[in-house]
């Protein structure tokens, strides 16, 4: 079912039974608490049987209720205000075994990616990078920490690598001005999703540049603005994000495009750590030797 799940109950509540009807105006209008609940817990809140739950998931044309509510899930987080996502998380984690909880979501999340976003999918992208006359990359709120960390490994390794600093949409444009069909851009959002990235996205796409969109699913506004997508899950459903799975495929993605430039980028760390002893830029640890980090 690949139509929007909230228009669709729109759409469909005249024709529903008496008890469907319910269901459908109850997640309509409490969607941040429906996505977390099990088929009895939502029959008990309207007023039906459980079984009636999950005939009301078949009408819809899931193969059963677990589908509807991942659907769910995934279409109200690009509607959940940042008081909404406190509540779910109280709601959802509650006080006790927190830390827990949270690993165990974000392990949860690479293993979602890892089934996602196919090895050719990824193979296309470092193909595209490699082969870039330049390479944008762009991430605003939350992203931009991962556009941050991309940048600065890229910049180690490859010359031409230009992390865009946003501000009005004239200082975006400004920005990528010079981009041309040889560059690449690479944009990073999650719900919500940056208007600015996707504005971005649509220019590449206008003049003919290659664009990757590092995002969670392969209808989000800026995988379809892009030549390809990178999918990777950080739906904890939290006023905070995790990326920690976008953050594993970013990691790929530099350790994939270091291989593919093997040489160049051996030539660049040469005289980086050259630069790193000659001017003391790492603490010495007692055996008198630098424990380089990059």
């Amino acid at each position: 079912m690949n139509e929007n799940l909230f228009a669709t109950l729109s759409s469909k509540i005249p024709e529903f039974s008496k008890g469907h009807r319910k269901i459908a105006e109850f997640i309509l209008s409490h969607y941040d608490k429906a996505a977390f609940m099990t088929a009895s817990k939502l029959g008990d809140c309207v007023g039906v049987s459980e079984s009636t739950v999950v005939r009301f998931a078949t009408e819809l044309g899931y193969d059963g209720y677990p589908e509807l509510q991942k659907a769910l899930q995934e279409e109200m987080r690009t509607r959940l205000t940042a008081v909404q996502r406190i509540e779910v998380s109280v709601d959802r984690f509650g006080h006790d075994e927190i830390f827990k909880s949270v690993l165990l979501h974000d392990i949860d999340r690479i293993r979602r990616t890892l089934e996602e976003t196919s090895p050719e999918t990824f193979s296309k992208a470092v193909s595209m990078i490699v082969g870039a006359s330049r390479i944008y990359i762009m991430g605003i709120r939350s992203s931009a920490s991962l556009a941050s960390f991309l940048g600065y490994y890229f910049k180690l390794m490859l010359p031409n690598v230009t992390v865009i600093e946003t501000g009005s949409r004239s200082e975006l444009y400004e920005q990528l001005m010079h981009m041309g069909k040889d560059d690449v851009l690479i944009g990073i959002s999650f719900p919500r999703y940056s208007k600015q990235t996707v504005h971005a996205l649509t220019y590449a796409q206008n003049i003919g540049a290659k664009s990757i969109a590092v995002t969670d699913r392969i209808d989000s506004p800026i995988a379809q603005k892009a030549s390809i997508a990178l999918l990777a899950k950080s739906d904890m459903v939290s006023f905070v994000d995790s990326l920690v799975a976008p953050l594993s495929l970013i990691n790929a993605l530099i350790v994939a495009v270091s291989i593919q430039n093997k040489e160049i980028v051996s030539r660049n760390f040469e005289m980086l750590d050259r630069i790193w002893e000659e001017y003391e830029v790492y603490e010495k640890n007692e055996s008198g030797h630098d424990g380089k980090k990059i």
